[in-house]
């Protein structure tokens, strides 16, 4: 393996530890497995093509995530803008599909966090992302973001707390008095 420095099996442990932390964040981040799969080829051939190696696997761990999180992150904005476009060309809001009771209830509250998680400042939305959907630890969110170990866990409980305010002020002004 050229850029990462190492050898192929390197490559494949590496692969093997990272891959099912990118896909949980990258699907929650994106909403789509496909969408996910690719944004994550993306950041593995990134690794592949990196010109220099890392001392420790985890550390090309941490860096995997840190580039397929911006990935997602860019991806996103595209997203936003070329809808954006298309509603303006097509001058109407894209219609819902119908569906089963459950389906729109559960799609609502998809829809509630996903816009209160994206309300969030960065520094409290990356934490709680790495958290609850990358399933990292605390120490493994350290690493990736360079912040303390203490600095994680009051930023996963403020994002939280947080979280869970602004899910309760969309529940009560959606409530008909």
């Amino acid at each position: 393996m050229s850029g990462s420095g190492g050898s192929e099996g390197d490559f494949e442990s590496i692969y093997e530890r990272a891959f099912p932390i990118l896909m949980r964040m990258l699907v929650r981040m994106t909403g789509d497995s496909e969408t996910a799969e690719e944004i994550c080829q993306e950041a593995f051939i990134r690794l592949f093509q990196r010109d220099r190696s890392f001392p420790q696997p985890e550390e090309a761990v941490y860096w995997l995530i840190r580039v397929a999180k911006n990935l997602a992150l860019n991806h996103g904005k595209r997203r936003g803008r070329e809808a954006q476009a298309y509603r303006r060309a097509m001058k109407a809001a894209p219609l819902a599909a119908e569906s089963g009771e459950a389906a729109v209830l559960r799609d609502e509250t998809a829809r509630r966090v996903r816009a209160a998680l994206g309300k969030l400042p960065a520094k409290l939305r990356d934490v709680l992302i790495l958290k609850e959907y990358g399933d990292l630890s605390y120490r493994d969110i350290a690493a990736v973001l360079r912040i303390s170990e203490g600095n994680v866990k009051v930023r996963v409980y403020r994002a939280r707390e947080r979280l869970g305010g602004m899910l309760r002020e969309s529940e009560e002004r959606d409530v008909p008095g």
